[in-house]
């Protein structure tokens, strides 16, 4: 067997472990420094997992492919911004700090076993080593009472959608007589030409694990936690939320419903086609009443889970591709804006979206650089989000969806209003106490690379692409 495909998780969680015992020895005004000792670790990894091949171990419990690669470095990458921002943030935290870049490591590093999890139960740990330590990052400001409801309220309802989503695998194995991914395709093919329709118990199924994952991507109407935890949890975590969680969901998703279920898809698309556009819907409706920066994004990530699902319903290798594409051009335009939210924060101890007044007067970079990345959650062109949506709304009337283009498309022109208004406090108001926001090196590193991500991918989208068509041909549509 091949080991070296594991490498990279196996590296990442090593160092993981040797950021908790350094925690231990480091003095308190140079813990900082365990947070480029982590960024050293990722960039180790990102060598490592372009260094291996692909193939299989554990009896094809694991698998390193062109997907899986995919989607580790969209992990890494995102994981990559998020400590860069949190060295200078960690100065909020009072104690434990080399932990919290650690705890971080190792989330990634579930999420970077759930992307080549080929069964179902291996599939379920990873995705508890990607959530668990997530519980204990949103609580991680422990004298603020928001970041205490942040953390217990994504434990309770996160313990509640592991039990459904624990449920719907154990009605899976009673049906199949299997976990593993290819043998519950094949036995779900043979019982489809045998018996025809679906049953109830597999239907029930799909239900559980749509509600399992639809937690994971905060998807209506399982998006309960996620203003809340958004807003109380440290700023750096919930960017790392709103990318690195979503697209540990959004793997997982492909691997299970496009692996196995794929020959009901007419049962299940249905209802993922209905709660995209309900997600599109309700995530920008409600978006436009916020007036917090961190709420604010919240619902708009929501919204953008129903861009990205828009995708994934046409069921084809453009659609994959679309997805895969949409969700790396995602990850550089909300972290980037995150990071913005970050630095201003730090400067200024506030999140509302009405402090942003004047903010170009005294910092017109980090004002512009803010204009950039909401114009591409947006979808103006030339840059990322407009060439992901067009190949999202492409992939859908190819297969004609065009009742969910037009919602996306109209719910897409609801989203310029709320982030038109963050540019209209920063580019047409005044403040006269407002102060020139201070940029540490953390969080100028993450905005550069944010900024570099958006405008390549915007014009020159191809080798992006090429890299998710790739990962697209994994499944067999």
């Amino acid at each position: 067997m091949n080991f070296s495909i594991i490498l990279p998780e196996t590296f990442l969680f090593l160092w993981a472990i040797l950021i908790f015992v350094s925690d231990f020895f480091t003095k308190e005004e140079k813990k900082a420094n365990l947070g480029y000792l982590s960024l050293l670790g990722i960039l180790v990894s990102i060598f490592l997992l372009f260094s291996t091949g692909q193939g299989e171990l554990f009896g094809k419990v694991y698998s390193s492919d062109a997907l899986s690669q995919f989607f580790k470095m969209v992990f890494l990458l995102s994981s990559f911004l998020t400590i860069s921002v949190s060295i200078d943030f960690s100065s909020k935290i009072q104690r434990h700090k080399g932990e919290f870049f650690a705890l971080i490591l190792v989330s990634t590093v579930g999420m970077m076993l759930l992307s080549s999890a080929r069964e179902l139960i291996f599939l379920y740990v990873s995705l508890e080593l990607v959530t668990i330590p997530l519980y204990v990052l949103a609580a991680y400001l422990k004298p603020d009472p928001k970041s205490a409801e942040a953390g217990l309220k994504y434990m309770l309802l996160g313990a509640i959608s592991s039990a459904i989503l624990l449920y719907g695998i154990s009605l899976i194995y009673g049906i199949t007589g299997t976990t593993f991914l290819n043998e519950i395709k094949t036995r779900l093919i043979v019982d489809y030409l045998q018996i025809g329709p679906i049953g109830s118990g597999l239907f029930l199924s799909f239900i559980f694990f749509i509600a399992g994952f639809g937690f994971k991507l905060a998807l209506v109407p399982f998006h309960m936690w996620a203003p809340d935890v958004y807003e109380g949890a440290p700023t750096p975590v919930t960017a790392f939320l709103s990318v690195g969680s979503k697209a540990a969901g959004l793997v997982a998703f492909l691997r299970v419903f496009f692996d196995s279920f794929l020959v009901y898809n007419f049962d299940w698309v249905t209802i993922m086609a209905t709660l995209a556009a309900l997600s599109m819907i309700i995530g920008n409706i409600v978006a436009l009443l916020q007036t917090n920066i961190k709420r604010m994004l919240a619902y708009s990530s929501i919204a953008q889970v129903g861009y990205i699902l828009v995708g994934m319903v046409a069921i084809s290798e453009r659609g994959v591709s679309s997805v895969a594409f949409y969700t790396l051009a995602y990850l550089f335009a909300n972290i980037g804006a995150f990071v913005v939210a970050i630095a201003f924060e730090l400067q200024t101890g506030s999140s509302e979206i009405k402090d942003y007044s004047g903010l170009s007067r005294t910092s017109p970079i980090l004002s512009l650089m803010m204009m950039i990345f909401l114009l591409s959650l947006v979808g103006i062109p030339p840059l990322a989000g407009f060439v992901g949506k067009y190949f999202l709304f492409a992939a859908a009337v190819e297969k004609n969806l065009i009742w969910l283009v037009v919602i996306a498309v109209l719910t897409s022109v609801i989203s310029l209003s709320y982030y038109v208004g963050v540019l209209k406090e920063m580019y047409f108001r005044k403040n006269e106490e407002q102060v020139k926001i201070r940029i540490p090196l953390g969080i100028r590193i993450a905005l550069l690379i944010c900024i570099i991500g958006v405008i390549l991918i915007g014009l020159f989208p191809n080798p992006f692409l090429d890299f998710a068509s790739q990962a697209a041909l994994v499944f067999k549509y």
